[in-house]
């Protein structure tokens, strides 16, 4: 489902990750099978929020699918933002039909639509925001 643009911008988070662990706008989770990447999620804390992190990637090999694993990966994200005080998860998404199942799968995991930019990635192509709240003013851990 994803464009060769937006597989390149998986490999420039990654690539920049890796290269430069210090940074805390990105983190990434993967699970592999067989030697090979199966499922992949990015998340990082939204600029200038308190609290609040965007959920920017959760891909999951169509040959993987049904298996819990991309329920899996955002069961960790939830859990590593709110280890560190994180008290919201917004994602952003398509509203083609394409997109369905990804609607639907945040949906099941307790996110709603709370947004809606008309004709945002193109005519006829809104943007649709979800957020789950995880904690009311969740303080970090020590």
């Amino acid at each position: 489902m994803f464009t060769s643009e937006e597989v390149g911008v998986v490999k420039e988070l990654v690539e920049s990750e890796l290269e430069h662990p210090q940074q805390r706008d990105y983190r990434s989770l993967v699970t592999d099978a067989d030697g090979h990447i199966v499922g992949f999620t990015c998340y990082g804390p939204t600029p200038l929020t308190d609290g609040t992190y965007d959920l920017y990637w959760v891909f999951v090999d169509p040959s993987y699918q049904g298996r819990s694993i991309g329920a899996i990966l955002l069961s960790e994200v939830e859990k590593a933002v709110r280890q560190v005080g994180g008290r919201m998860l917004l994602v952003d998404t398509s509203s083609t039909r394409s997109y369905l199942p990804a609607r639907r799968f945040y949906r099941n995991h307790g996110f709603r639509r709370v947004g809606k930019v008309k004709d945002f990635y193109r005519v006829g192509d809104s943007l649709f925001i979800y957020a789950k709240q995880l904690a009311d003013g969740a303080q970090p851990r020590s």
